[in-house]
């Protein structure tokens, strides 16, 4: 028996889903969709200077809600607030912390004011990352994650690919959850059927 590899195992995890479920769910994304508030007093990301919500980070012409600490229960929240959480904090901080892209966080980042623009922030991300997780090859998957992740530092980077995994199947699923309840609610056909295979 050949010896096993991890790497490309944990790659394989996400990117059999993000190919043949999730991502082409995410395709026509609207911006009535995007924007989309189910319930009252949502948090979203909206332009500059219209939010409520204590913090609105951001450096651009949009702002993402946000308050800390978090109140309880949390506002519910919009898929343009869900795609930002995963682009910035889930996706592009930890490119900056590993794998030599540009420094960013939720303060400094420019969030996306087209479904479209954040569908193409989500890609540029998501590809980033799993340019990064493949190039840590077997050795790297055990080495520590770092500072960059806090109390989590002395956790291996294989714990890390696992996490950032997790999140985006969490939470991207969320997003189709949400294009599902407001296809609907809005006298549309949703926008993927999942296979029985998918479902199950």
């Amino acid at each position: 028996m050949t010896d096993q590899k991890w790497n490309p195992l944990l790659r394989e995890q996400i990117t059999w889903h993000w190919t043949h479920h999730l991502r082409p769910r995410l395709d026509g994304l609207t911006d009535g969709e995007y924007f989309w508030e189910p319930a009252p007093d949502c948090w979203s990301v909206r332009p500059r200077g219209t939010g409520t919500a204590p913090v609105q980070a951001g450096s651009g012409a949009m702002t993402i809600d946000f308050a800390m600490p978090e109140p309880d229960p949390p506002p519910f929240t919009t898929i343009a607030w869900r795609l930002g959480h995963v682009i910035v904090g889930v996706l592009a901080v930890r490119n900056a912390a590993h794998f030599g892209r540009a420094p960013t966080d939720y303060q400094s980042f420019e969030y996306a004011d087209t479904a479209e623009a954040a569908l193409a922030q989500l890609d540029a991300e998501y590809a980033t990352w799993l340019a990064g997780a493949e190039s840590l090859g077997e050795a790297g998957l055990a080495r520590e994650c770092g500072e960059a992740e806090g109390p989590y530092g002395e956790h291996p980077l294989a714990a890390l690919v696992l996490h950032i995994n997790r999140e985006l199947i969490h939470h991207l699923a969320e997003v189709c959850l949400l294009r599902d309840l407001y296809a609907h609610t809005h006298g549309r056909t949703p926008t993927h059927r999942p296979t029985r295979q998918e479902a199950s």
